[in-house]
């Protein structure tokens, strides 16, 4: 196998650690090579946080270039756009349809593009998930980042039953219920 790599994107507190903390352990429990890297961007101040997941027979570094990430995986649909060329053209984009406003449209000093889904998908083949919608109804807002794992996990990989064991693995006991559904719901989303 070939090197896959795999890049999250989303605003400080999404839950972008907690993804790549996942994904990694999943891909250790397969046997390979594992390298991540998290880049915070005043994560505290709701700015960017960028993780890479690179795993394989032999990994040399943890770091993706432009142009190689297999999979981009957003909690934010800005945070898609930002980072989209790092994405191989025959990449894919799981995007979570939600908009955080970054501080400078806060502030006013930017605006929010308009039609950023449409670009993402004019740009590459993007999966445009209603995650923080669907975590709402299920009274669970913050497993929203699950949900979109699920959705991603067609693109990424590994068995169902493997995501579900790392998962329950993973995150606090307390919580392990409600991730298991929202990994449920976003698996079983279809495309649009």
């Amino acid at each position: 196998m070939s090197v896959k790599n795999i890049m999250i994107v989303g605003v400080g507190g999404q839950g972008t650690l907690l993804t790549s903390r996942i994904l990694g352990n999943l891909a250790i429990g397969g046997g390979y090579d594992v390298k991540l890297s998290e880049v915070h961007g005043m994560a505290q101040r709701g700015g960017s946080v960028v993780t890479f997941v690179r795993y394989g027979e032999e990994v040399a570094e943890p770091i993706v270039e432009e142009g190689q990430a297999d999979v981009l995986i957003a909690f934010e649909k800005l945070e898609a756009l930002r980072y989209l060329h790092f994405l191989k053209e025959d990449g894919v984009i799981i995007v979570n349809d939600w908009r955080i406003d970054p501080i400078t449209v806060v502030t006013g000093a930017a605006q929010y593009p308009d039609g950023v889904i449409e670009s993402l998908c004019k740009a590459r083949k993007t999966v445009v998930v209603e995650a923080t919608r669907t975590a709402i109804e299920m009274g669970a807002p913050k497993a929203f980042n699950v949900i979109v794992l699920g959705a991603a996990a067609r693109y990424v990989g590994f068995r169902r039953e493997d995501w579900l064991q790392v998962i329950e693995a993973t995150v606090p006991p307390k919580t392990m219920e409600v991730n298991r559904k929202a990994f449920e719901a976003g698996y079983s989303m279809e495309e649009a």
